[in-house]
């Protein structure tokens, strides 16, 4: 997208020579100023839009880390807009500090379990999210995560690393690949559609789905996906994907016995959120070899420690939920962000919200 198009998809701008700094005061004459919160620097393009924002008094957090708790709830009293991140948690304490002028949160994510909605509310807050903009790249994500374990890419890596190539040998470092195989997709929304879309090119003969309804269309661009028990997926497929949000119903369905019904040859693969996966009962799992491997992109807690159990397992590779982390993918979602934003300082509607 090009700087032209993209500063022309948000309302009329102020033009300033962008800069990063914490506190900015952009306004003209005619106009009083709001205060708006901005928790992180955000992606360039997107940063220089916010910047050019008029009658804003912008209080931004610099640094590349989450803006310390008591740092948050000193920069939000009296402001008008919040523009987070999922690394922020929106809560009561949070809402009665900033006072009675905010009037949006506008959090630059896909989920928003970070944000206590009712709390929301309650003060007549709006919530502005950035949907549908993560597909791709969540799903090219997942499908790197099915193949770097199935092909074990962890230990062929440390082989070459630690001198362990030698002589060609017929039975070392053998994976599995995807021809004739069954994908189980936890979840058949717009990234799990994604993921089975990508996977059939690689040969999977076999869609499987579940959830709480059936998803048509969705099966049927598939070329014929079928809905099953959420257990029945588990006894017969051969990779298991979860793609579902993180609801009360789902949190922590993956637990030990979960694991135990899916087959030995197995791989599990969850790049959705860390809460659906009871973690002590998928590394007792992979400690009892009850799968054959996993690939996470989110876990419990995140950051995950450096001694985690799940870091020592050969099977098993961890990524720092990068599933977003294209630069395409960012801009945008940014960029959603601010437009909701401006059109909740505004009064209006928002064009992304979860209510």
């Amino acid at each position: 997208m090009s700087r032209q198009l993209f500063m022309s998809s948000l309302f009329a701008t102020h033009i300033l020579k962008p800069k990063t700094v914490r506190h900015v005061l952009l306004s003209t004459a005619r106009m009083s100023t709001q205060r708006v919160v901005v928790t992180r620097i955000l992606p360039p393009l997107s940063q220089a839009a916010l910047e050019k924002l008029p009658n804003i008094e912008l209080i931004q957090w610099e640094e590349d880390r989450v803006i310390p708790r008591e740092i948050l709830l000193s920069n939000i009293k009296g402001a008008d807009g919040l523009l987070c991140m999922l690394s922020e948690k929106i809560d009561k304490e949070l809402l009665e500090t900033a006072g009675p002028k905010l009037k949006v949160v506008s959090t630059m994510s896909v989920g928003f379990d970070h944000v206590d909605t009712a709390e929301l509310k309650q003060h007549n807050i709006k919530l502005g999210y950035t949907p549908d903009v993560l597909t791709d790249a969540t799903a090219d994500t997942t499908v790197l995560l099915t193949l770097a374990v199935a092909r074990r890419l962890k230990e062929s890596i440390r082989a070459v690393e630690n001198g362990e190539w030698g002589e060609w040998r017929p039975n070392w470092l053998c994976g599995t690949q995807f021809t004739s195989k069954t994908l189980g997709v936890v979840g058949l929304g717009r990234i799990g559609e994604a993921v089975a879309h990508r996977l059939r090119a690689f040969g999977i003969s076999r869609v499987l789905y579940s959830g709480r309804s059936t998803k048509t269309e969705a099966a049927t661009r598939l070329g014929g996906a079928i809905h099953v028990s959420f257990y029945d997926l588990l006894a017969e497929s051969d990779f298991v994907i979860v793609s579902c949000a993180l609801t009360a119903e789902t949190r922590g369905m993956f637990n030990y016995e979960a694991f135990k019904r899916m087959k030995r040859n197995a791989i599990f693969v969850n790049t959705a959120r860390g809460g659906q996966v009871i973690q002590d009962d998928l590394i007792r799992a992979l400690q009892e070899n009850f799968i054959a491997g996993a690939g996470l992109d989110v876990t419990t807690p995140e950051p995950l420690p450096t001694d985690s159990p799940l870091l020592s397992f050969k099977n098993c590779i961890v990524v720092p939920h990068i599933g977003s982390a294209t630069t395409e993918t960012r801009e945008e979602m940014a960029r959603i962000a601010i437009v909701n934003l401006c059109a909740g300082l505004k009064g209006e509607s928002l064009p992304h919200t979860p209510f």
